[in-house]
């Protein structure tokens, strides 16, 4: 990471008996994914301009469990989730905000019956917030006018009823906000969700991932937005398997945010 990026850990706020704003739960994606980290990166770069107090658990964060209890092992989720509950309670955290829909729903609707009760965000809807709050300031920049179409997250859309957070950060932009005939309440998997990303397709006449991509290139834009960081992986592949590379491009919103603001 850059010198511009500071990031802490809860153990590190813990010792100084301090709590932070929000813990940032970076997930596997976050964490692990080459891709995934641009995001991460981001999103931080956004959360030091805004001077939101804020910190990650680092090694202490383990997967929220969500790929094992969707590929029915049950045991492992528990297990997995759990030990993060014990972190979590152990350090008296109450607000999180996560850049993966999949954590984001794990860890706000099937944490509480294992005792983990918290505040949960996406990051989209905390991006939001900091900017009807005047913690950060967005103008189009170089996306002014462009064409950009956001795909809907399961986890987030259909899952947890979000839809207008995204798409009100996306307006900021000043670009000219396209939508997919499936979008919303109607929108298409991008194929990755229910641990789909983990197992060999099935037969069938094309890959969901290509369809979806074929939608969103039908809308002209030049930018697919996304929200998670599998989609960002799905739709990537999308554009490649559909000859668009180097015209089309895939951008998380965090990763528009920071690029509009010169973060």
């Amino acid at each position: 990471m850059s010198d511009s990026i500071k990031v802490s850990t809860m153990a590190e706020y813990a010792a100084k008996g301090e709590q932070p704003e929000i813990l940032f739960w970076i997930g596997c994606m976050g964490s692990f994914d080459d891709r995934a980290r641009k995001i991460t990166k981001a999103f931080v770069r956004i959360l030091n301009k805004a001077n939101v107090k804020f910190a990650v658990l680092g090694q202490e964060e383990s997967c929220t469990g969500d790929p094992a209890r969707r590929a029915g092992n049950e045991f492992l989720f528990q297990m997995q989730a759990m030990q993060n509950i014990t972190v979590l309670n152990g350090y008296g955290i109450t607000r999180i905000v996560t850049a993966c829909p999949h954590c984001f729903n794990t860890v706000k609707n099937e944490y509480p019956a294992l005792g983990g009760k918290y505040e949960v965000m996406h990051h989209t809807q905390f991006i939001n917030t900091l900017i009807k709050e005047g913690r950060i300031k967005v103008e189009g920049g170089s996306f002014k006018g462009k064409r950009i179409t956001f795909h809907d997250p399961c986890y987030l859309g259909r899952g947890n009823g979000e839809y207008e957070a995204p798409r009100e950060v996306l307006l900021k932009l000043d670009a000219a906000l396209v939508e997919m005939k499936r979008s919303k309440e109607k929108g298409l998997c991008c194929g990755a969700g229910g641990a789909q990303m983990w197992k060999e397709a099935e037969k069938g006449d094309k890959e969901v991932n290509v369809e979806r991509t074929e939608e969103a290139v039908g809308t002209g834009a030049k930018i697919i937005a996304a929200g998670c960081p599998f989609c960002n992986t799905m739709l990537t592949d999308g554009v490649k398997a559909v000859g668009e590379e180097g015209k089309v491009v895939v951008k998380d919103i965090a990763e528009l945010i920071a690029e509009a603001g010169e973060l």
